[in-house]
């Protein structure tokens, strides 16, 4: 960042500072989720995220709106209301495609310096806390409550940032359980356009699904049907089975 001789800054440089101060806002964001977190535990970090999320968007929309000259209604910026719904849905995914992107960024950023084993274990800690939050907060955004059981977690699923990207499926199995298949996966996808090997991506969902599916109903149980590096169809990339378990008395 430059300044001329007077210590005025150019657009460019005021416009480069923006948006590196809304970075550090969101790690700042970040690490006092995974501070409260590491000091209170996860049930009360979901808890308090879920209270404080609704105030912080409501802030900062509140103070872009008086800045930039929008309007809010129902805590909701105006322009995003009006968006027709095929850029609404677009938009929807792009959020979602740039979440994916910022997680393998921070995968490669650990694997380029410190090689793979450091880049899988860094993943699969890091899903150890996104996979419950995700669950944590598309059940507080769906009013799902805190034992909606397999049909609660059917709802879940199709909300999460994978679901606007992939393909998935849901097949009953018996009254107490469904199969969920990943048909189309855009990390597996692309590294099989390149002619690499099938991402061995099983150690992260051995993360992430269990634990997304204990936070929506911690009655549910989680089998690993097959996920790379294990052998799969030409239809699916990674199958999951979902359990409900009654509570013992």
């Amino acid at each position: 960042m430059t300044e001329d001789l007077g210590g005025k800054q150019s657009s460019e440089a005021v416009s480069a500072l923006i948006l590196d101060l809304l970075h550090r806002s969101m790690v700042h964001y970040g690490l006092w989720f995974a501070e409260v977190r590491h000091q209170l535990g996860p049930d009360s970090s979901h808890g308090v995220i879920a209270e404080v999320s609704d105030k912080v968007l409501g802030v900062y929309m509140n103070r872009f709106a008086k800045v930039l000259g929008f309007s809010m209604k129902d805590g909701l910026p105006e322009p995003l209301l009006n968006l027709p719904e095929d850029k609404l849905m677009a938009l929807r995914d792009a959020v979602s495609q740039n979440w994916l992107a910022l997680d393998g960024l921070w995968f490669q950023g650990v694997e380029f310096e410190h090689g793979m084993n450091d880049a899988k274990r860094c993943n699969d800690s890091c899903w150890a806390h996104f996979s419950p939050f995700e669950a944590a907060m598309i059940r507080k955004s769906l009013g799902l409550g805190k034992k909606p059981g397999l049909d609660g977690l059917k709802k879940a699923l199709n909300y999460r940032l994978y679901a606007f990207i992939n393909e998935q499926s849901i097949e009953d199995t018996g009254p107490d359980r469904f199969v969920f298949r990943m048909h189309k996966c855009r990390v597996q996808d692309a590294r099989k356009r390149k002619g690499l090997e099938d991402y061995p991506c099983k150690s992260a969902g051995m993360v992430e699904y269990p634990f997304f599916a204990r936070e929506i109903d911690h009655r549910i149980k989680t089998r690993c049907v097959a996920c790379p590096p294990d052998a799969h169809p030409e239809g699916w990339w990674c199958a999951w089975e979902f359990i409900l378990e009654e509570d013992k008395a």
